[in-house]
């Protein structure tokens, strides 16, 4: 199995930052570190350490806030499946970063949404802000074995402020231990912490999916729930919100900061800073030389901060054309710009699909979404979009992250029906083909076939015209005969009147027309015509030969001789 700190490695190497987008809460999370050394060889499983009864992080929270009531089945709206933007920015990041890092994995946003629904209703109620970050700590109870896992501090109080136990920490409860293997940097800002709900979102992910699980087979899906925390009851609910989310989630405000005590902290041990005294002596203590005070020296110069990505830039019309299943003849690009006015190189842009009606997709293995790094101009440019099969319209967003805001411009894709291929011939192609056509008066002409092709391929949709035609006085063209005089073959129309005229449905995916019954009661025999003719003046002339029906001769009686006299 190739270690997955490698496999990221690597992949950032290539991609250097994976995104998602999401709706109207759509930004690119920069994932500039990969986790920490060797996180992910094995598979954790239900008896790991995160596994352990480790409280919960919502026992400081007010009843109505800690277990919000749930909506009933089947209930719509924000409050059914409402989820804070920032909350649902970083569940979603998380999911396109995985996939692109381990795609084998296949992990769902909504299942992040639902543990972090179970493990903190999604930092509500502790001031969670857009950057990721809460007003107040998430600290789940002191595992100190009273009541819970006993385990001792692993982090120095680091993440969780104390240091004798450990503390499940941040809105997706991380056990630091946990966290020392699985910590990641979801929100490119060089850190992992897992007070940060991009990084805890994006660490529950890897952790999830340790072990090249597949998590859209529901067996290992369960054991990676479990590996999170072995309760049946905890894999039940977290499921339960995942498949609610999948139903539909709206994204709301982030809910402000609760006013309720956070739980007790232990603070890290302070070295005494007390000097033990000098004992007395007989002998007078001199009196110290007076020593010139040290001038103040002077305060260190502010590192001037680096130029940050500041903006993206729309190169070329932002309309996007072509036809249905062709490649779109101008590429997109855009340019990054940096706060001082400078090109931003090296810079991991996000390139997406959304609300995309046409099935158009990028490259030859089918994506809707590529993370491509700019060029020393600054330059992104998308390759390989190719228009779907149907016509419609997709929005083609281009977004990027600098740490502190979402930075998104947008194209629009238009796919145009691809024009049918126009006939060029009509050919007879029914059984009889190599005979003429000939019935005896009284009979109709039944089973006629003609198929339309284009440079010798079938062609759907053509409409053909089949009218009865006669020469003109000078015998120079083919006109419609008159319907009012005609004697020769006729049609029914669909009320079943005679006509001597027919627009014909339009041919299938196999190109064939089948002529419609074509009377021949009360007609003399003859030599007749029928035009079939296209919109576009494709005619094929069919000759009609009416023979007259056999006479039968009289029958004679025999004569009988008279009778002698």
């Amino acid at each position: 199995m190739k270690p997955l700190h490698r496999h990221l490695v690597n992949t950032s190497r290539k991609v250097l930052c994976t995104a998602a987008l999401a709706a109207s809460l759509t930004t690119a999370a920069v994932v500039t570190n990969t986790p920490t050394a060797d996180a992910g060889e094995s598979e954790p499983t239900p008896d790991s350490p995160q596994a352990n009864d480790r409280g919960d992080a919502r026992l400081d929270l007010p009843d109505p806030l800690a277990d919000p009531a749930v909506p009933p089945a089947g209930a719509g709206g924000e409050g059914a499946s409402g989820i804070p933007a920032t909350a649902l920015d970083a569940y979603r990041r998380a999911e396109v970063s995985v996939a692109a890092a381990l795609p084998g994995c296949k992990l769902p946003w909504q299942l992040l949404a639902g543990i972090g629904r179970v493990e903190s209703v999604h930092a509500s109620g502790y001031g969670l802000k857009a950057d990721g970050y809460t007003e107040k700590p998430i600290r789940g109870p002191r595992l100190d074995g009273n009541g819970f896992a006993e385990v001792k501090d692993t982090d120095k109080g680091e993440f969780d402020g104390d240091a004798v136990y450990d503390r499940a920490v941040g809105p997706m409860q991380f056990i630091p231990s946990t966290w020392a293997t699985w910590g990641a940097d979801g929100n490119g800002d060089s850190k992992r912490d897992p007070n940060n709900i991009y990084d805890a979102a994006l660490g529950a992910g890897l952790y999830l999916c340790a072990g090249d699980r597949n998590l859209s087979d529901q067996a290992q899906l369960d054991r990676a729930i479990l590996s999170y925390n072995n309760s049946r009851e905890y894999v039940n609910t977290v499921v339960g919100y995942m498949h609610q989310y999948q139903n539909g989630a709206a994204g709301v405000p982030n809910p402000p900061v609760g006013n309720y005590p956070t739980p007790p902290v232990t603070t890290l041990p302070t070295p005494s800073q007390t000097k033990p005294s000098t004992p007395s002596t007989s002998k007078p203590t001199p009196t110290p030389t007076p020593t010139p005070t040290p001038s103040k020296p002077a305060e260190p110069q502010k590192p001037t901060p680096a130029p940050t990505l500041a903006k993206l830039e729309l190169l070329g019309n932002p309309q996007l054309k072509a036809e249905a299943g062709s490649a779109f003849g101008v590429v997109p690009r855009i340019k990054a710009v940096l706060s001082d006015g400078k090109p931003a190189a090296a810079k991991p842009i996000l390139f997406e699909l959304k609300d995309d009606t046409t099935g158009s997709f990028i490259g030859a293995e089918g994506k809707t979404f590529l993370v491509v790094e700019t060029d020393t101009e600054g330059i992104a440019a998308l390759p390989g979009l190719k228009a779907g099969a149907k016509a419609g319209g997709f929005t083609l967003r281009v977004a990027a992250y600098n740490t502190e805001t979402q930075l998104t411009v947008n194209f629009t894709g238009t796919v145009t029906a691809k024009p049918a291929p126009v006939a060029d011939k009509l050919t007879r192609t029914d059984a009889g083909a190599a005979q003429p056509l000939e019935v005896v008066a009284g009979t109709s002409f039944t089973g006629v076939q003609v198929t339309a092709t284009a440079q010798d391929k079938v062609v759907e949709g053509t409409q053909v015209t089949a009218a009865l035609v006669e020469k003109n006085q000078d015998g120079s063209a083919w006109v419609p005969v008159d319907p009012a005089k005609s004697k020769g073959p006729w049609f029914k129309d669909k009320d079943g009147a005679k006509v001597t005229s027919l627009l014909l449905a339009p041919t299938g995916p196999d190109g064939k027309i089948a002529l419609p019954e074509l009377f021949t009661t009360d007609v003399a025999p003859g030599t007749y015509h029928l035009r079939l003719i296209t919109k576009d003046n494709v005619v094929l002339i069919l000759d009609l030969k009416i023979t007259a029906a056999p006479t039968t001769p009289p029958t004679t009686s025999p004569t009988t001789p008279a009778a002698k006299q």
